[in-house]
């Protein structure tokens, strides 16, 4: 099913209300004790704020959307087994360390494909009150403001944000990957890595993610002509995890020879 400008633009505009809303219930709930709890390992955290803004998110998009399948972090989505139909991802808070420890660099997101087709992305970064959103039928905007495609710098040129944990035990090459950049950063988070890559202050950017970690920064990054890809440079299985690489097209060749190398 194809969507004409004016429904992509509705439906931009219908999410963007969402996330002041859910920016809102997000700055009210860090005014209080935070519950916190573990998943996978220790370091895996997850908070009641988590769970309460995919509960929010979820329902709002099955009451918009009630056809769509819903992958989300948190538990309260789908088992979705392919990209048929109108696929949402929702992060409902990407960076839940940095949530807790740092209140800042973190981010809530919302990712939309049709039948495996990149439409819309959200990436809205709480603290600064900033929305990245669009899709390749209306662009790419910073709240209002339409976002220009980055310089087409070489990993030479530009700063590369890596996984701390696995370029501190040199995994995928990102030991060669970040003595080859000008610099390295570690920013702990995919929504505000994504941003700095699409605003053009990091050429490049990897880590291992999940869907909903990658899927809307992917809509943005190839809207703005970057490349996406796996760290193989093969396209993002999405309903799996990745070792994910969006990059500028010249940084992204440059960081696949030094991984295949």
């Amino acid at each position: 099913m194809t969507l004409s400008q004016f429904e992509i633009q509705e439906i931009d505009q219908t999410v963007l209300l969402w996330l002041d809303d859910v920016r809102q219930q997000t700055l009210a709930a860090m005014t209080q004790e935070l519950n916190v709890g573990t998943k996978n390992n220790p370091r895996d955290l997850v908070t009641n704020v988590d769970r309460a803004n995919e509960t929010f998110l979820n329902t709002k998009i099955r009451a918009f959307d009630p056809e769509a399948h819903i992958v989300s972090e948190e538990g309260f989505g789908d088992q979705q087994l392919d990209m048929q139909g109108h696929v949402w991802f929702v992060d409902p808070i990407d960076g839940t360390m940095n949530f807790i420890k740092e209140k800042s660099d973190f981010a809530i997101m919302i990712g939309l494909y049709i039948d495996n087709q990149p439409v819309l992305g959200w990436i809205l970064d709480v603290m600064n009150n900033v929305v990245y959103h669009g899709g390749p039928e209306i662009g790419v905007y910073a709240n209002q403001l339409r976002v220009s495609a980055p310089k087409n710098e070489p990993l030479s040129e530009g700063l590369v944000l890596l996984s701390g944990a696995r370029l501190l035990y040199g995994m995928f090459g990102y030991d060669d990957i970040a003595k080859a950049a000008l610099g390295f950063r570690i920013i702990g988070a995919a929504g505000p890595s994504f941003i700095r890559v699409i605003l053009g202050q990091a050429v490049g950017y990897s880590s291992k993610m999940m869907p909903w970690d990658f899927a809307a920064g992917q809509v943005l990054a190839q809207t703005l002509g970057l490349s996406v890809s796996d760290i193989d440079g093969k396209p993002l299985d999405m309903l799996s995890s990745n070792i994910v690489l969006v990059a500028t097209n010249r940084a992204h060749r440059d960081i696949l020879a030094l991984h295949q190398s």
